[in-house]
């Protein structure tokens, strides 16, 4: 309200108050509840992009995806938006903590004729969290095969990406199911025994001794907490404290099960899963690690290669753990011109 010359109150004009509310909204959820700007953040590329929110069931477990384009010779994955392709399905299998949309900011740099998925990874998102559920790279693995058999991926082999735990369980599924894989890309896959040891892995070591989990980086709580991360896994990313907070919030309710999953994660039958199996490995592989990942070193790239019959490492400089929100035209780059590679015969 504004104030006359005696003192009595004035109404505000409509025009005022039109131009006031957004402004007002927009102050009242940065200062009290900044999360909706993530969840607004990811709602906008889904739509720009033209991908459609879907759930599968099998049974009592429900797996959420987002997807894009319909596979060519129909069936349940083939619901998407966009036109039917011939070429290889895409399937992206998200990082530890994350959910289907973090893949978005690389997405924005592929071609909307691609035919793709995105899947919450078991207990994260809109995909069942079920008690008693195996979360070792393995028993997501199985999961994994479950969702791909239900929507009808399995109809023809497809391009499989994953990246940190989502690159693990991609490895160990190319192990274990060579003939669904045209080919494989593992950003940064956890699963290896790299031979240098990184800052992360040397956390885990002292949690591990310590028998206390709750400290982990990957496990923030505060926002002070949450920059701590961010120093960790990316080479150089500031956010305003805002949005640090924000991550807080969308983090809390699940802070309790993803100190659950780093534990089946990283017990002795699963930490080096990957390692145990790459040896079976027979699909073209593309590797991509940040040159300065603080999480899971970029020497096990090295690992990879020397096993891999037909794998093509890419190192980026200036880079940490988060290779797809650092680096996410890049990386598309490399992943596009590698699918052209192999989709040509190469």
């Amino acid at each position: 309200m504004l104030e006359s010359l005696s003192g009595l109150p004035l109404p505000l004009d409509p025009m005022t108050l039109t131009l006031s509310l957004p402004l007002l909204l927009f102050a009242y959820y940065w200062l009290f509840q900044p999360s909706v700007f993530l969840y607004l953040h990811d709602w906008y590329w889904r739509t720009q992009l033209g991908f459609q929110i879907r759930e599968c069931r099998c049974g009592a477990f429900t797996f959420c995806y987002s997807e894009l384009g319909r596979r060519a010779g129909g069936g349940a994955g083939s619901g998407g938006g966009g036109a039917t392709v011939t070429r290889p399905s895409l399937l992206f299998l998200h990082a530890f903590s994350a959910n289907k949309d973090m893949w978005l900011p690389l997405l924005r740099f592929l071609p909307r004729d691609r035919h793709v998925v995105c899947v919450d990874m078991p207990g994260h998102e809109g995909t069942t969290r079920a008690h008693g559920d195996d979360y070792s790279l393995q028993g997501q693995v199985t999961r994994v095969k479950q969702f791909v058999a239900a929507v009808g991926l399995d109809a023809a082999p497809f391009h499989l990406v994953g990246t940190s735990m989502g690159g693990g369980v991609a490895g160990v599924y190319a192990a274990t199911h060579p003939g669904d894989v045209h080919t494989l890309t593992l950003i940064c896959p956890a699963g290896l025994d790299a031979p240098t040891e990184s800052r992360f892995v040397g956390e885990l070591r002292a949690a591990e001794a310590a028998g206390d989990f709750t400290g982990v980086s990957l496990i923030p709580r505060s926002p002070a907490q949450v920059a701590r991360m961010l120093q960790l896994v990316t080479y150089s990313f500031k956010l305003p404290r805002q949005i640090l907070q924000a991550m807080v919030d969308v983090r809390h309710d699940h802070n309790d099960f993803y100190l659950q999953l780093l534990t089946a994660i990283t017990a002795e039958r699963s930490r080096f899963r990957l390692h145990e199996t790459m040896h079976l490995i027979t699909a073209p592989t593309l590797v991509v690690w940040g040159k300065q990942d603080q999480v899971l070193d970029v020497s096990g790239a090295a690992l990879l290669s020397a096993v891999l019959p037909r794998c093509r490492v890419e190192l980026l400089d200036d880079c940490g753990h988060t290779v797809t929100m650092e680096q996410p035209h890049e990386t598309a780059r490399l992943l596009l011109a590698f699918l052209a590679h192999t989709e040509s015969g190469g």
